[in-house]
């Protein structure tokens, strides 16, 4: 006679062959002899029906195919942990070990390799040394009997028990009760029931730091209701889980948290992220992916800072719908940022050349270091600032901008489409109009620069006047002037000042740039220093 299924059967996750489907329902189906399972899968292809069968409605399934019986014996409810890890590590005593090199152990830093074990007792101490425990799919269901874990595997510090058969928050705290010094915990890919109030607070977690959640089906009502036991907890990864809206601030809970992840987590606005800016301590905030349109930070006007996110360093806001530049405007406002990745969002669409658009984001932000993972040089800031004010030198006048400060007053339009013009006004000097005139579109390309070349420290030297290409580079202009000084390249330093800002010098430090990167225009000095 078959095994029937655990009593505890209803609403555990199981394995059926490599399909993973949670039990719905257990007990008999008419004009059919014995039990059997309705079972919901996680691959919607695999089923036939919604639970209904022959006009009678046995479950639910949340796809109108996901769901189908199966037989109890077909279904693996899968192993206790501790049998898990013997069984990857090749540390069963009952089998023949017969891995070979694959069987490794991670202990602190040192990957020991096993062969076979000559005895329990050597079994054991080599488990008692395990640091380092991934199972990931390994059919993990069950804590196992009560001790046992924390007898036999004291120095556990880091588990990955992603993608098992977790079926409740409650088997993962009868785990982690065991290991006295967990550090990180993974547990993604489990769909499992989380508590739906407030549970008292113990110690299981109190040494946790790193906290995987990705793809459980967690809400963020669930995430504040267990995050009271999380007390010293660093890194909280949340990513595709179907969070749309944070409902309540974390108050008095996540406050050690520097790295929080709600990528592929379709938000339902921008006002969702205001939920989360108080949180003291938080330096990464992770977005991909979350279907943002706009960000804004309403506490603070033009110019000034936040007191939203304090402590954000590094923001990811990559492949969202973001289509106006007030957002990035408003990232102006965070204090601490220091590092954007906001690539695939609309209004990247808006500038064809991706250095003028690169130039146009660190232009926006005074304090960003790091643009796309790429690091942002000084000069490449004092280039980017000084072609954004002349660029939009001519709106700023026409809006009531004007050099003498007392006459100085944009239009309210104005400061918001470009919060950060008086500030670079103050920094570089408000343009004249002189500089302004007859300016060339960004785009244009290889536009002739008639430049006057000097040698501030060498007299003999007659100023040279030549006609070169915007889009020539540093380096290939020292090539030129080596053959038309008639000295080595590689020791010049070059600079220039603009006919419009007398006293004003610039260097050119940077030769794989070219010169329009640099704001030279028609009538400049290149000054050349061996």
């Amino acid at each position: 006679m078959a095994a029937g299924p655990p009593p505890d059967a209803l609403g555990r996750r199981i394995l059926c062959g490599t399909e993973y489907a949670t039990v719905r329902y257990v007990g008999s189906v008419p004009a059919t002899a014995g039990i059997w399972l309705g079972v919901e899968w996680d691959d919607p292809q695999r089923g036939k029906h919604d639970g209904t069968y022959e006009g009678t409605q046995y479950f639910k399934c949340r796809h109108p195919r996901g769901g189908s019986f199966i037989r109890p014996n077909k279904a693996n409810f899968g192993v206790d942990f501790l049998t898990a890890i013997k069984d990857r590590y090749g540390l069963n005593y009952e089998q023949d070990v017969q891995h070979g090199t694959e069987n490794t152990l991670v202990f602190g830093k040192k990957t020991v390799e096993f062969v076979g074990m000559d005895s329990i007792a050597e079994q054991q101490r080599q488990l008692n040394q395990l640091v380092d425990i991934s199972v990931r799919e390994c059919a993990v269901s069950h804590a196992g009997p009560e001790e046992e874990i924390s007898r036999t595997c004291a120095n556990i510090r880091h588990i990955n028990l992603s993608k098992n058969l977790i079926s409740s928050w409650e088997t993962v705290v009868a785990i982690a009760s065991q290991v006295q010094n967990l550090e990180t915990l993974n547990i993604s890919e489990n769909k499992m029931k989380f508590p739906s109030t407030s549970t008292s607070v113990s110690s299981v977690f109190s040494k946790l730091k790193i906290l995987a959640l990705n793809q459980t089906e967690i809400t963020w009502k669930e995430v504040l209701l267990c995050a009271p036991g999380w007390p010293a907890l660093e890194e909280l990864y949340l990513t595709s889980n179907n969070i749309a809206v944070l409902e309540s601030r974390p108050d008095n809970v996540l406050q050690t948290l520097k790295l929080l992840d709600l990528s592929e987590n379709q938000l339902q606005d921008g006002s969702q992220l205001h939920a989360i800016a108080h949180l003291p301590r938080l330096e990464q905030l992770i977005l991909r992916n979350t279907g943002l349109t706009s960000i804004y930070f309403p506490d603070a006007g033009f110019g000034c800072k936040s007191k939203m996110f304090p402590s954000l360093k590094r923001l990811a806001i990559q492949d969202n719908k973001i289509s106006q530049w007030s957002s990035i405007n408003e990232l102006d406002k965070l204090p601490s940022l220091r590092s954007l990745q906001c690539h695939n969002n609309p209004f990247m669409d808006t500038e064809k050349n991706p250095e003028t658009l690169r130039q146009l984001i660190i232009a926006k932000i005074s304090q960003l270091e790091v643009l796309n993972k790429s690091e942002i040089l000084p000069a490449e800031r004092k280039g980017a600032e000084l072609d954004y004010r002349k660029i939009f030198g001519k709106d700023w006048l026409a809006a009531g901008g004007n050099w003498n400060p007392e006459k100085n007053k944009p239009s309210e339009e104005f400061l918001a489409a470009h919060p950060r013009y008086p500030s670079l006004c103050l920094k570089y000097g408000a343009p004249e109009e002189g500089e302004l005139k007859g300016q060339q579109p960004l785009t244009l390309k290889n536009q002739l620069l008639t430049l006057t070349i000097k040698c501030p420290e060498r007299p003999e030297q007659k100023p040279v006047e030549k006609k070169l290409p915007e889009s020539m580079t540093i380096q290939r202009v020292k090539g030129l002037l080596y053959r038309l000084l008639k000295i080595p390249g590689s020791e010049l330093k070059l600079s220039y000042e603009s006919s419009k800002l007398e006293g004003k010098e610039v260097e050119l430090d940077n030769d794989l740039k070219p010169l329009q990167f640099y704001s030279i225009e028609n009538g400049d000095c290149v000054l050349v220093r061996w």
